[in-house]
């Protein structure tokens, strides 16, 4: 990993160790000098610039902590290094960061800053409304709780034809055309899966406490009404989500009811079963778009440059500086992410590829997160540098739609096809799970008090209400425990339904692409040049956008889906 400052510092030491409090100390104290002494708004300028820098400084070092444990879970090193950040760092950090918020809105000129400063006076606000001190020993141990959770889920591995595989690497087996062979290995995975349910609940439950009493010391009704003010959800309310629900209930259940019923009937199997639900319907095998993540790493950089010059340059940024880490392992970490270097302003890209066509959507997704930390990266408030989740989704979700029609670097003309078709079938699975997710969430939190056993009950309603036609015969208790594979459930709460909200974007932009796409990708840069310095209304409008999650854009949307489908060939 090569990086170096975007710009040289003027206010953080150089050689200042950034996990070290000791050190931290006299910059936090002459910050809150300098603000109590502040005579003029020019002044606060001066002062928002400096403190970025160090926010800048301290959130890389964090950021780089993270990395360095989720590329390898087993490392003793990295999780204690990891672990120094949660429980040391981050715990003196929150009540000074706390403090300068306070003295930032009591004092006289947050108020008389321009207009450009709107969202961050906002966002300060908030800040100090949600800010309690009894609540930083709950949230370091929620940080400690959900790393146990990672290093659970990235410990999981099966013996499987004499060697230990992961369950990222078994995936594989589910897309090949031997149905004994899918089924033995479902199973297998999901035996190792049920084996550590009770850990995974446990830890869950821990959570779900810490959560209601962080809401409660804050003074809000439940943990929902603390996490929409927490994520700053200004633009939409709980009965929005839920009127998005039911949408999904309306327009998107019936169409991927209707691909499981195609698929079906082109198995010739009955019933339709869990191991049935990767393979090619018509018994071709898997694709596999490359063996080693070199591959992957060229032929993206080949498709970003022939879709856009200014997306190839950023991807070659990436590449050169060697911000990847692609290859699945054990001990690693699940899942894909990419997370933003502030004071170097670039991204790294986190993922598990194994070969599978799935890696190919993850890395553009993925990239598309990085265009966005590239293309905001000139901001000088940090807070800037980054938008709201339902637009930084939108990034990376129109990345997979937009880059789709290149897929060809990888595969023949009909596998690319059949890549794209999956692809489009899959936004339409997606929408009823996200579904399911986000319902389970606004239920667990609003329920105090439930046992485990009416848990278990509302997910698999919730199954029932947006799930397939598959049956989980014999196996109801993997289905019941599902919810165990979303990370976000137990890592970041709340965090999904930006998924769906950014995902109706993201098909706005691949309609308009279908029309104009050097417009769509000039509108799509525009939206990410504005990082987060507008409100989400605004950032979807300076990409000709609608920000709006109503039957009235969403049934069009099925629509034009369901066309391209049919001109993909689908049966």
């Amino acid at each position: 990993m090569n990086i170096a400052p975007y710009q040289p510092r003027q206010f953080v030491p150089a050689a200042i160790d950034l996990t070290d409090t000791e050190q931290l100390a006299p910059l936090f104290d002459e910050l809150k000098e300098r603000l109590e002494k502040m005579v003029c708004v020019p002044e606060l300028e001066v002062w928002l610039r400096d403190y970025s820098e160090l926010s800048a400084a301290l959130g890389e070092s964090s950021a780089l902590a993270y990395i360095r444990m989720t590329c390898q879970t087993d490392d003793e090193a990295r999780e204690k290094a990891f672990l120094h950040i949660v429980e040391v760092v981050d715990p003196w950090l929150k009540p000074r960061h706390f403090e300068l918020s306070k003295l930032l809105v009591d004092g006289p000129f947050l108020a008389e800053l321009p207009a450009e400063y709107e969202v961050y006076r906002r966002s300060i606000q908030m800040h100090v409304r949600l800010y309690r001190p009894e609540n930083v020993a709950r949230e370091t141990e929620q940080a400690r709780l959900s790393q146990q959770y990672q290093k659970i889920i990235g410990a999981m591995t099966v013996q499987w034809e004499g060697e230990e595989r992961t369950l990222m690497q078994m995936a594989r087996v589910q897309e090949e055309t031997d149905r004994a062979r899918r089924e033995e290995a479902w199973k297998l995975v999901a035996a190792r899966r049920l084996e550590d349910r009770a850990k995974l609940d446990e830890i869950f439950q821990k959570l779900l406490d810490l959560r209601a009493e962080i809401a409660k010391a804050a003074d809000f009704t439940d943990f929902r009404e603390y996490a929409f003010a927490m994520y700053e959800r200004f633009d939409y309310t709980p009965a929005d989500c839920v009127r998005f629900q039911d949408s999904i209930e309306k327009y998107f259940v019936p169409l991927a009811r209707e691909l499981q019923r195609k698929r079906q009937a082109r198995l010739a199997v009955e019933p339709l079963r869990p191991w049935d639900l990767a393979v090619d319907p018509d018994g071709r095998k898997p694709l596999r778009p490359f063996e080693k993540s070199d591959e992957l790493l060229t032929k993206s950089q080949a498709i970003f440059t022939r879709l856009d010059a200014r997306l190839g340059s950023y991807f070659e940024l990436l590449r050169t500086r060697e911000l990847v880490d692609l290859d699945n392992r054990k001990g690693k970490a699940p899942g894909g992410y990419q997370s933003t270097l502030q004071e170097a302003r670039v991204p790294f890209i986190f993922m598990n590829a194994v070969g599978l066509h799935r890696d190919i959507e993850t890395m553009v997704h993925e990239a598309g997160h990085a265009f966005h930390a590239v293309a905001s990266r000139h901001h000088d408030l940090v807070a800037y540098r980054s938008a709201p989740i339902e637009f930084c989704e939108v990034a990376s979700m129109s990345m997979e739609l937009l880059t789709a029609p290149h897929w060809d670097e990888f595969y023949p003309e009909e596998d690319a096809r059949r890549a794209r078709r999956e692809h489009l079938e899959g936004i339409i699975k997606f929408f009823p799970w996200m579904a399911t997710v986000d319902a389970f969430q606004h239920w667990l939190y609003t329920h105090p008090g439930h046992t485990l056993a009416e848990r278990e009950a509302t997910w698999l309603a919730l199954m029932d209400r947006f799930g397939g036609i598959e049956d989980w015969g014999g196996w109801e208790a993997a289905r019941a425990a599902m919810w165990h594979r979303q990370l976000h459930i137990f890592e970041i709460p709340f965090y999904y339904v930006e998924y769906g909200i950014a995902q109706l974007g993201a098909l706005q932009i691949w309609t308009q692409s279908q029309k104009d796409v050097s417009q769509a990708l000039n509108s799509y840069l525009n939206g990410l040049r504005l990082g987060g310095s507008r409100p989400l209304p605004e950032l979807f409008a300076a990409s000709n956008i609608r920000f709006d999650f109503s039957e009235t854009t969403i049934a069009p949307l099925v629509e034009a889906v369901r066309k391209e489908l049919e001109l993909l060939g689908d049966a």
